[in-house]
């Protein structure tokens, strides 16, 4: 009987030693921002949808304030599928006629954004489900050129110009956490769909948040090691990822994402990270552990507390 107790006590122990561990990352994010780019598997698998409401509502009663951006491409698909329109994407963004906003918009405002904010409500939190429309939240022109300045027509879909933060910050700042779905709102109050990973970065940098989170179906940045294994890099400053890219480590559709979090980052951001959705409890894993389970992307290697291994 001694030494099943000794082994229940050795666990809780262990579980002492887990909450130490997270608490200098706790007192270091008190009262600050942490934007998180909700999507991926982590939206379509309930379970995992279970876990990151219980991670982000334990964000919020810790002191910490989320702010919540979704995407929703998927239910759009479905929807639109359900009313037999064809769905068309160009330069992997949506090509979105009238009638295709319209279902985006329903869908992304209607369904897949009230369906976070009951989720987060369900434990415990007070969610509040925004888009860009509201309080003109997010301000847009039509996309007309690619990242290459070639013309491109693309219908209702938007660029950011301007990102109104005051309701953000009423918000975050009180009792509640924001949920925002990404559509715009254009100079003629007309409605655009927008990029939730664009949205989500420039949100991060409007409110200089202290931490951007893109929850993804990667376990994060991969480097092949001398036996030609490959593993995640933990941490990447400005310059580990300029020499990663020139080896060819970084390469194809990683590229643009490590480069989004380093822009994100240089705009003020005290850190971005790229974490797979797809484990369980995933953001308080990347959060409140000295190793994390992804990447993190910084500009110059800062501890947030002495003896940080970073």
């Amino acid at each position: 009987m001694r030494g099943i107790y000794m082994l229940d006590m050795n666990a809780v122990i262990a579980k002492a030693g887990i909450l130490i561990e997270a608490l200098p990352y706790i007192q270091s994010l008190a009262g600050k921002t942490v934007v998180i780019k909700y999507g991926g598997n982590a939206m379509i698998n309930d379970t995992l949808k279970d876990h990151v409401m219980q991670d982000i509502t334990l964000l919020k009663y810790i002191g910490i304030n989320p702010v919540i951006v979704h995407g929703g491409g998927p239910d759009i698909s479905s929807m639109l599928e359900r009313l037999s329109i064809p769905s068309e994407f160009k330069k992997g963004l949506r090509v979105t006629d009238a009638e295709t906003m319209s279902v985006a918009q329903m869908v992304l405002v209607g369904k897949t954004n009230k369906e976070i904010v009951s989720g987060l409500n369900r434990h415990g939190a007070k969610a509040i489900g925004i888009c860009g429309i509201d309080g003109r939240l997010i301000e847009c022109e039509k996309i007309t050129v690619d990242e290459d300045g070639q013309p491109l027509d693309i219908g209702f879909v938007g660029q950011i110009i301007k990102i109104n933060t005051k309701v953000l910050r009423m918000l975050a700042n009180d009792e509640y956490i924001p949920v925002v779905a990404p559509v715009g709102i254009g100079p003629s109050g007309e409605s655009y769909n927008i990029n939730a990973d664009t949205v989500a970065s420039e949100i991060a940098a409007a409110l200089q948040a202290e931490k951007l989170m893109m929850l993804t179906d990667v376990e994060g940045v991969k480097v092949k090691n001398e036996n030609g294994d490959e593993s995640v890099v933990s941490v990447l400053s400005e310059q580990d990822i300029k020499d990663l890219i020139s080896a060819g480590q970084i390469s194809g559709g990683m590229i643009p994402k490590v480069n989004g979090c380093l822009d994100t980052v240089k705009r003020g951001v005290g850190r971005a990270h790229i974490i797979d959705g797809r484990i369980p409890h995933c953001l308080l894993l990347e959060i409140f552990t000295n190793k994390g389970i992804g990447t993190m992307i910084t500009e110059e290697r800062r501890p947030y507390y002495e003896g940080e291994k970073i």
